[in-house]
């Protein structure tokens, strides 16, 4: 983020971090991004894993994810974690207007457990 952007930006948890076994576990609530402006950036840390975790963001039209869809963020896909290349961070940018208002972390896990937590950097739009 360039100039006082990293100051303006609210942190959003997507996901606590906490060892999954399972994808239901690995998956966030939706979240409102209807007030955010210019990138969403998303963080995905995965810890030390026992199979494989395949991390991916989903766009919904409402808050219990009507439409539900897959994203493609900027940068391509996350990367799938494996025992070969854990621990991971990774950051994913979507642009806000490119989302139809909610958005939500999925962690597709194969065979757990996974430790996984998932954040989200947005900047607010500017009222006056």
């Amino acid at each position: 983020m360039l100039g006082n952007q990293g100051q303006a930006a609210e942190a959003v948890q997507m996901l606590a971090p906490l060892s999954a076994a399972a994808t239901a576990n690995a998956t966030s609530a939706w979240i409102d991004v209807r007030k955010y402006e210019g990138d969403l950036v998303i963080v995905s840390n995965i810890g030390i894993i026992t199979g494989t975790i395949t991390p991916t963001i989903e766009d919904a039209t409402d808050g219990s994810g009507t439409g539900a869809a897959g994203v493609t963020p900027a940068e391509g896909a996350f990367t799938v974690v494996t025992t070969s290349n854990d621990p991971l961070q990774e950051k994913r940018t979507i642009p806000a207007g490119s989302v139809r208002g909610w958005i939500r972390y999925v962690g597709t896990i194969v065979t757990g457990p996974a430790l996984v937590g998932v954040s989200l950097l947005a900047h607010p739009k500017y009222t006056s």
